[in-house]
């Protein structure tokens, strides 16, 4: 008998080694105002890349002076760059409702008591562990720079490109999430607001004006997060801040990305099933 795995999708059946993909009825979800805004978020920083990008590989094929050369005559994307960044930025020193309940967390208007005492905070050695991880990269990054592997050019690139990157660890998939500090949701992450000091580490080979003062007010971003969690730890826990739990989230930011995690695990288990008929 063949065995049937329901997914949710618009397509026909189609089979699976073995296994007939059945489409379930869709449920209707209308896109949350945070969620639009990071899906704004993605498509604008993308294009900055892309963009970034396109300037380097035209000034490598043009002249060898590649495209930190031409932001130094045409200074118009560095520009660019510090001033889309510096506004989002500035935003999170602020209670906003632009932003995520993630980062917002830190703010005393979004603690909501649970009468719990004693906050369950996700281990120290985790933390430990994404920093430790997120440093190797970019130190690895920092000594092929010092040997002249890649250049000032590609620091920007892969600066942009962890924007990019983000944008989809909070929407799809995020690799500190699931390896590292094995938390719930985006909302309870307990290094949320590291996205920018990370965003702008390599910047921190770069003695510019516009990169140090972008790197500056992530560091600056990062202190104020760290300072709050030893001091307010309270806000930052979901059994003792209700604000965090899923009942009361509004945001649905992890929808598509637990939509992601379901379907790879039913093809996981499509795949078990097809490779032993006689599993249950």
């Amino acid at each position: 008998m063949q065995k049937i795995l329901y997914v949710r999708s618009a397509e026909d059946p189609v089979r699976l080694r073995g296994f007939r993909i059945r489409r379930m009825k869709n449920k209707k979800r209308v896109l949350t105002r945070i969620c639009a805004l990071h899906y704004a978020k993605l498509v604008y920083r993308s294009l900055l890349f892309l963009l970034a990008a396109l300037l380097y590989f035209s000034g490598r094929f043009r002249y060898s002076g590649g495209l930190f050369r031409g932001l130094e005559a045409e200074p118009w994307l560095l520009a660019l760059i510090w001033i889309v960044y510096a506004v989002e930025m500035l935003l999170r020193f602020f209670p906003s409702k632009l932003e995520s309940m993630g980062c917002q967390k830190q703010f005393p208007q979004n603690y909501r008591p649970t009468g719990a005492s004693a906050p369950q905070m996700q281990p120290w050695t985790r933390t430990f562990a994404a920093a430790a991880a997120w440093l190797l990269l970019n130190g690895t990054i920092g000594v092929l720079y010092r040997v002249k592997l890649i250049d000032k050019d590609i620091l920007i690139l892969i600066s942009l490109a962890y924007g990019v990157c983000d944008m989809i660890c909070i929407l799809f998939f995020c690799p500190f999430q699931t390896w590292f500090m094995k938390n719930r949701c985006c909302a309870v992450c307990r290094i949320y607001n590291w996205d920018f000091a990370m965003m702008f580490t390599p910047y921190l080979f770069i003695p510019n004006g516009y990169t140090w003062s972008l790197l500056g007010m992530s560091l600056l971003l990062l202190l104020r997060w760290e300072i709050t969690v030893h001091r307010h730890p309270e806000r930052f826990a979901e059994n003792t801040n209700a604000a965090l739990s899923c009942k009361n989230c509004e945001e649905k930011l992890c929808h598509h990305k637990k939509q992601l995690q379901h379907l790879r695990r039913d093809i996981q288990r499509g795949e078990e099933r097809a490779g032993n008929p006689f599993a249950s």
